[in-house]
């Protein structure tokens, strides 16, 4: 666990580090589907109920939890499996803010991200999510860290 823990932390320094390649480089190799990634994690259900064990770690986890604790988790679940569910090739329109303009005033920073980052991967763990296709989302999710972390 630890390893792998370590491997996407590893993917998501290098994606940060090179966040312009990192967004707008192709992949090698294009999957064939478009929604492969999205099919992987079990489409709109997989995601909810993804996001549902993820933004419950979150308010549990006493390094994170403060950021949260004015937010209606309910809502914060929904809009994170649109964004996840339109990141990862799935029919969602996110209709939310922008990460810059939702994180704003929340003061986060590098620690907290990666706190967030730990959460996620065991909410990914516990699904049973291939780690290939955790890596694949955490690559496409990496660039938004620079609208996130204000700190």
């Amino acid at each position: 666990m630890k390893k792998r823990i370590a491997l996407a932390a590893a993917a998501l320094c290098i994606a940060a580090a090179a966040p312009s390649m990192a967004q707008t480089a192709a992949p090698m190799s294009a999957p064939s589907d478009p929604a492969a990634l999205y099919k992987s994690f079990g489409e709109k259900t997989g995601l909810t109920q993804l996001m549902d064990d993820f933004v419950n770690r979150l308010a549990a986890d006493p390094r994170i939890a403060d950021k949260f604790k004015n937010t209606n988790l309910d809502h914060l679940k929904h809009q994170l499996t649109e964004q996840l569910c339109q990141v990862s090739g799935g029919p969602c329109q996110y209709q939310g803010p922008d990460m810059a303009a939702a994180h704003a005033d929340m003061g986060v920073t590098k620690g907290n991200f990666n706190a967030l980052v730990e959460d996620l991967q065991k909410a990914m763990d516990a699904r049973n999510i291939p780690f290939s296709a955790q890596n694949q989302m955490l690559a496409r999710l990496a660039p938004m860290h620079r609208d996130i972390i204000t700190k």
